[in-house]
């Protein structure tokens, strides 16, 4: 039997993170964790490339746009909380879609951080308190799925 998997390993890999600034009091701590578990994990700061949006629905957007330039991966941080209106759903919904059906065609690895919460405290337990730090994880999950790109 073989078992092909990827290592924890950003040492050499050029990776940009797409990152909201809507919610950005949730999104800077998403992009905190992540930059911490790249470094961690023997990447460099002159290595990342760090892209601002204004909100969520346009990190697909932009993603279409750098898909195709010299990165190793690319992560995508934000966070959408739920309001009084239906507006969370349109924006969650095309979000997600636009990132997946991006991922599916492209020759490296994307990696989905954006947080879809139904409250202000569930979005904070995400962004480094109870429930750890989803950036943290999402840019682990980036570094094994570029480390088995390269294994296969």
């Amino acid at each position: 039997m073989n078992y092909v998997e990827g290592l924890l390993s950003a040492k050499n890999k050029k990776i940009a993170i797409i990152v909201s600034r809507f919610n950005s009091f949730i999104s800077d701590k998403l992009l905190e964790g992540a930059i911490d578990a790249i470094l961690r994990e023997g990447g460099s700061k002159d290595n990342l490339t760090i892209y601002k949006v204004p909100g969520a629905f346009e990190i697909p957007i932009l993603l279409s746009k750098i898909v195709e330039k010299d990165f190793d991966g690319i992560l995508c941080l934000g966070a959408i909380i739920r309001g009084a209106t239906p507006h969370f759903d349109f924006i969650a919904q095309e979000t997600t879609k636009g990132i997946a059906q991006i991922a599916q065609k492209a020759k490296m690895p994307i990696s989905y951080g954006v947080l879809t919460t139904d409250t202000i405290d569930q979005a904070i337990e995400r962004a480094g308190t109870k429930m750890g730090n989803k950036g943290f994880d999402a840019a682990l999950a980036l570094l094994e799925m570029i480390n088995l790109f390269e294994a296969i």
